[in-house]
């Protein structure tokens, strides 16, 4: 059965392509706390040599794009995805404010096929953001992989759908993961991203979104179910959060 991700045919296309590392992009933060100490050093050192990591073994897709909070769309951030393939309808990815190893865990996203979303009630759909219009705009990129590879990784999360949590929100510098989970979106239409947050994500990637939007035009566009992306439609939910979830006056 061939994965929702094309993971051998995306792996071989990488091999010869050099598997350059993308660009780095450190944390957004610096969490509070004592430097890690040679004891603790060589315990991980010791674990990373005798136990094994499974579930994180499965990762095999890098995925960079962008979110915003529900109901806040002018609170938007870079999202780096790491993702494995559960089965032909789903993935599961794991988020990060970064690429680089001191990144930090800002959340998760499930994605699913259309063919499982359609079997989901209207409340639940409502959780839920299409991929059409961030994989159309060029946005959502996969970095270090040929041009070719990334096309066919995009025909198949252009009619997908994804529930995505942020449980610690370093985009607004947040040292701790303070506060509770916050349900994000994802962009349905021109304009809503920031520029200078995509150009300066394009520049440091040495990625170019706007000939990936007009590589990307023969990718069929379909149609997301209208009870997706429901902030759209002003059913937007949100559990209360007592942090502030508002745009640093820096960013971009």
């Amino acid at each position: 059965m061939r994965p929702l991700f094309p993971v051998v045919f995306l792996l071989t296309a990488s091999i010869l392509h050099g598997c350059g590392r993308q660009a780095d992009t450190p944390s957004n933060v610096q969490a509070p706390g004592e430097p890690t100490s040679p004891k603790t050093s060589l315990l991980e050192g010791g674990a990373a040599a005798l136990q094994t990591k499974r579930p994180i073994d499965a990762i095999n897709t890098y995925l960079d794009g962008f979110h915003f909070y529900n109901g806040q769309q002018d609170v938007q951030m870079e999202a780096h995805h790491y993702c494995s393939t559960v089965n032909e309808d789903a993935i599961q990815c794991v988020i990060y404010d970064g690429n680089m190893r001191d990144a930090k865990l800002m959340g998760v996203e499930y994605i699913i096929s259309a063919k499982l979303f359609a079997t989901l009630d209207a409340a639940e759909k409502a959780l839920w953001h299409s991929h059409v219009s961030e994989v159309k705009s060029g946005q959502l990129v996969a970095p270090g992989i040929p041009e070719a590879a990334e096309k066919e990784l995009m025909k198949k999360l252009v009619g997908t759908y994804g529930k995505t949590w942020h449980t610690w929100h370093t985009d607004l510098h947040k040292q701790l993961p303070l506060g509770v989970p916050q349900l994000m979106m994802g962009f349905t239409g021109k304009a809503q991203a920031r520029h200078a947050m995509v150009a300066e994500r394009d520049n440091r990637m040495k990625v170019d979104s706007e000939a990936k939007r007009k590589a990307r035009s023969d990718i069929p566009s379909p149609s997301p179910d209208p009870l997706a992306d429901g902030w759209q439609y002003g059913n937007v939910y949100q559990p209360h959060d007592p942090q502030p979830h508002d745009p640093q006056p820096h960013d971009p």
